[in-house]
């Protein structure tokens, strides 16, 4: 791709998804677009209509250097600074993972449950919190709520607390850092919520290489069998759960039974139930504590 010839939108376009899918980028005409339409400062149905609209010299340079992050297999949220996850807009870094799709089922299933408990002002706590998506996405959606988030990473809070000034929550949450629900104790909550590393410490290395080679591995890594976590959540959470309140955790492939059985091992829990994603893979383990 030589800087001194007239590059139109329409073929710096075609030329960048052929590139990617030699490279073996997985979306490579999707990605094209959005690192494109990131320096053009346009939307994507813009390029469409563009396609003769030739790229300035330091647009070129712009998007000639975002393409070589991408083909070093670094997330194009990470290129772009920031991901869309609920409708809102969330700063990311290589200090968080990038909020995905199926993240989504977490909070709609937290959001409708709070609706449905009828309680004013529930205290919510997202543990791991990493970009803040999963409870700060809850307390856009919850207008009364209090937000408490932990994460081990001080960078990873630093993120989540910029996220929550951004969009306007940040005086009603507050940011911890520590080792899961440490930072916690002594106080008690409507909601707990995680989405916690859960993958198998043996299928890092198999993972897409965007993955394995960009998001943080403390983020991934749920120990032997991917249940680590849940397990100490399981055994922690359910003293911190006001009474009738709820936790609720994403879960990995075929996790669903296993944690649920975890959840179902605390005497506190008077039952679990299990939500399912897009695709509709078992996704999300909610679990009640019991009434008084």
């Amino acid at each position: 791709m030589a800087g001194n010839e007239i590059w139109t939108i329409g073929r710096i376009l075609k030329w960048t998804e052929e590139y990617f899918a030699q490279k073996g980028i997985e979306n490579p005409r999707l990605d094209a677009e959005v690192l494109l339409g990131h320096v053009l400062h346009k939307q994507r149905i813009y390029l469409y209509v563009h396609f003769d609209e030739p790229l300035q010299a330091a647009e070129l340079a712009a998007f000639r250097e975002m393409i070589k992050q991408r083909i070093n297999h670094v997330p194009v949220a990470y290129i772009l600074g920031e991901k869309e996850f609920m409708g809102l807009t969330f700063k990311v870094t290589e200090a968080t993972l990038v909020p995905r799709p199926d993240t989504e089922i977490l909070v709609q299933g937290a959001v409708e449950r709070l609706r449905q408990s009828g309680q004013e002002k529930p205290q919510i706590a997202d543990i791991g919190t990493g970009t803040g998506a999963v409870g700060l996405s809850v307390l856009h959606f919850v207008k009364d709520a209090q937000l408490d988030t932990v994460d081990i990473s001080p960078k990873a809070r630093e993120v989540a607390e910029e996220n929550a000034a951004n969009l306007e929550l940040a005086d009603r949450a507050h940011f911890f850092t520590g080792d899961l629900l440490a930072p916690l104790q002594g106080k008690s909550y409507t909601a707990i919520l995680s989405n916690p590393p859960y993958i198998p410490a043996k299928d890092i290395a198999g993972l897409a290489a965007d993955v394995r080679v960009s998001e943080p591995h403390t983020a991934l890594d749920g120990g032997e069998d991917g249940l680590d976590f849940y397990r100490r959540l399981c055994a922690e959470a359910p003293a911190m759960l006001n009474d009738g309140g709820f936790m609720a955790f994403e879960v990995g492939i075929e996790q669903a039974q296993a944690v649920a059985a975890l959840a179902k091992e605390n005497p506190l829990i008077e039952r679990t139930e299990i939500l399912k994603d897009y695709a509709g893979i078992d996704r999300v383990v909610v679990a009640w504590k019991k009434e008084a």
